[in-house]
């Protein structure tokens, strides 16, 4: 297994965090296969915080909550009613960990692209970034979606899922086999596009007008980034309560 080292560099000028390289990647090579170095230590470092942080706050439990403790109680809640307003009160209970882990891993990873400076840590080629800022990663996730979709359609009704395809005719057959295929890419698309969008107008603000200019952009981008989350788990929830429902 061959893994270029990575290095910190001091940064002589502050245009330099702002530099982006389009079209160059950073692998690392194990045997004959190639991973894409950028994506996975961008998420390493999200997955560390999504565990740190609950495992922080619950090492105390108290019966009246406060601090740390009340607002992972706080998040827990908006996702479980995030679930149950998708799925219905007698369905939801078994996929609020899933939604749940859906938008946390999208909101953290998007917020990590505004919050954290990546540029600070050079690459040989590349750099990192957010890492739903690559389509891979949002093609996984759109992907996930899709299977727990499938599944969970498939568990409630049994082989008589597939006789949706068929309703309310026959004729609509093609259009409604293609509607399962153009799900996961418009969740993937949606994601990517505005996440690398929002990240490209801000670095191009701050190697422009390097003071004040790019704040209230980069202040947008996390609301952005926030509601993008809330879009991408909403979207998930509705696609696996309406396959448990059997209707369009």
């Amino acid at each position: 297994m061959q893994i270029e080292q990575l290095q910190i560099f001091e940064i002589d000028n502050p245009h330099q965090v702002s530099s982006v390289e389009v079209g160059q990647h950073f692998y690392w090579q194990i045997g004959n296969l190639q991973v894409h170095a950028q994506v996975l230590i961008t998420s390493w470092v999200v997955i560390a915080l999504l565990i740190a942080l609950p495992v922080v706050a619950t090492r105390n439990l108290q019966t009246i909550p406060t601090g740390l403790q009340n607002f992972i109680e706080y998040v827990l809640e908006f996702i479980r009613d995030l679930t149950r307003t998708q799925m219905g009160e007698e369905e939801y209970r078994p996929w609020v960990p899933f939604i749940g882990t859906m938008f946390l891993s999208i909101f953290v990873s998007n917020w990590s692209g505004a919050l954290l400076p990546w540029r600070v840590i050079q690459l040989p080629h590349g750099e990192l970034a957010a890492p739903t800022n690559d389509i891979n990663t949002t093609v996984a996730l759109a992907l996930l979606t899709s299977v727990a979709y499938f599944y969970a359609g498939l568990h409630k009704r049994g082989f008589s899922y597939f006789g949706k395809y068929i309703q309310p005719t026959p004729v609509l057959l093609p259009i409604n086999i293609l509607e399962d295929f153009t799900k996961p890419l418009s969740l993937s698309f949606r994601l990517f596009g505005n996440i690398l969008a929002d990240e490209l107008v801000v670095a191009v603000l701050v190697s422009l007008v390097p003071l004040i200019v790019p704040v209230p952009m980069m202040l947008l981008g996390l609301f952005t980034s926030a509601i993008q989350a809330l879009i991408s788990a909403t979207l998930a929830a509705a696609y696996i309560g309406e396959s448990m429902e059997g209707h369009h």
